[in-house]
């Protein structure tokens, strides 16, 4: 039964390109269990690729024609071919992970095909030091990063002794899942639908006060949902389709520190980290504009509850572009440039309904839709995407494999060449920048710098 594509999703599909693939994807590093043989990366492929039943979220494909009246919607892949979608690779020597990385990175160039379901899975071995990989992509009409996190920490178990644990891909035998994004069939549209369609109207008389008290902190150069003031930089240019991935992590302990020190959040220290790595990177190729940097970041807060849409409450998601502070030479200034900047906007934001809050955010990204659809580009709404999306507290594990390390690798577009997106996992924060690998050359160097930084900014908070 062919099931209709919600607009958000829909338009993931038709901006994607060639050059600009749509996919979201993730690299995690497992240890082998104890007493665990040279065969293990073959036994890891083979539990992923026998599941028992596979989840209807990994079965459907898109599909227009003119049956469905041109509209884009899910089918079933009547062929499925789990030997398209679980792969077996291996490094070749010295298996680092500089090996390990590049071949992430090609894997993350390759654009799914609509004619089977929009995900893989590559099982990689041959590392030196024994850990097995694994590097998966769903593309983000199917989940978007935070959901494609949350279906791995489904299939992970906290117990180092559980064993016959299905595939992120699998139906879990306690009955199926709920799908990440929800179907809506062709003919339905329910009373409940058009109830909150008018709850939505009624709560979005409230937009214009919000626009222009959006508007008025944008021309005033303070942060908000939306920024005038970006400068152009050699990340804001035409992408090819090749990627480059490079990452890794730091203790959490480290940054804590930093931040009781400074009076500041770890949030706060991973911006000030990517704002001096992106200074530091943009002074090397002489292309450091005099104004900072802005950075786009996605946040979740316990937003004003509304009376009608929010009824029961939650967290409202928006965006805020945050001022990075690239123009001041000091890592304490830095730091404190943007915590300020991160409490204005979150400020900002706590002022809105929920509604608002999308719409306002809505706005600040619209500029950003330009050149992912080929258009001229404009004055870049932001400069880099940088996301801190919190994850497990705990060590994990897999079929007895304790998950090292977990690594998001995120989607740059045209006008956008950037994207660096960290996750807390354990005790440990861990950094995945994605890029273009012709308009960002030599991006796996922001790895030392953003290591020169935290250096940096422990010094300048007198815990080095």
């Amino acid at each position: 039964m062919a099931t209709l594509i919600d607009p958000t999703s829909a338009a993931f599909l038709y901006v994607e390109s060639r050059t600009q693939p749509m996919h979201v994807g993730g690299l995690q590093l497992f240890e082998k269990p104890a007493g665990a043989g040279r065969n293990y990366g073959r036994e890891m492929f083979e539990a992923l690729s026998r599941p028992d039943e596979i989840a209807p979220l990994f079965l459907k494909r898109p599909h227009r024609s003119l049956a469905t009246g041109g509209q884009l919607v899910w089918v079933p892949d009547e062929q499925f071919d789990m030997e398209h979608h679980v792969r077996h690779s291996a490094l070749p020597k010295p298996g680092r992970v500089r090996e390990l990385l590049t071949l992430a990175s090609r894997l993350h160039s390759q654009r799914l095909g609509w004619e089977r379901p929009l995900w893989e899975a590559h099982v990689i071995e041959g590392l030196r030091d024994g850990r097995v990989a694994l590097y998966t992509k769903t593309h983000h009409a199917l989940v978007d990063g935070i959901s494609a996190m949350r279906l791995l920490q489904s299939v992970l178990s906290p117990d180092p002794d559980e064993r016959d644990m299905p595939a992120p891909w699998a139906v879990h035998p306690s009955g199926a899942r709920r799908s990440l994004r929800e179907d809506r069939s062709l003919t339905d549209v329910t009373l409940g639908t058009l109830r909150s369609a008018v709850a939505l109207s009624t709560e979005a008389a409230g937009l214009p006060g919000a626009l222009v008290s959006t508007l008025n902190r944008s021309l005033r150069n303070e942060t908000s949902a939306l920024s005038l003031h970006a400068p152009r930089t050699m990340f804001n240019r035409k992408i090819t389709g090749s990627r480059r991935f490079a990452a890794q992590d730091w203790p959490i302990a480290r940054l804590r520190a930093v931040g009781k020190a400074s009076g500041t959040t770890i949030n706060d220290v991973v911006m000030a980290m990517c704002s001096g790595a992106l200074r530091t990177y943009l002074l090397e190729h002489q292309a450091l504009p005099d104004s900072t940097l802005v950075a786009m970041v996605p946040i979740g807060l316990n937003a004003k509850q509304s009376q009608v849409a929010s009824a029961d409450g939650g967290n409202a998601v928006g965006a805020v572009m945050v001022r990075l502070g690239t123009d001041l030479a000091d890592p304490a200034d830095r730091l404190e440039a943007v915590h300020h900047s991160m409490k204005v906007g979150k400020q900002a934001l706590a002022e809105m309904t929920p509604t608002q809050i999308v719409a306002m955010s809505a706005l600040g990204m619209a500029p950003s839709i330009f050149p992912m659809l080929g258009l001229p580009l404009v004055p870049p709404p932001f400069n880099v995407i940088i996301s801190n999306v919190p994850g497990p507290r705990r060590p994990l594990y897999f079929n007895g494999a304790r998950l090292h390390g977990t690594y998001p690798l995120s989607i740059p577009i045209n006008g956008m060449a950037l994207n660096i997106t960290c996750t807390s996992y354990d005790d440990k924060i861990c950094f995945g920048i994605t890029g273009c690998m012709r308009t960002v050359p030599s991006l796996q160097r922001m790895l030392a710098h953003l290591d020169d930084e935290l250096a940096a900014l422990e010094v300048a908070a007198g815990v080095a």
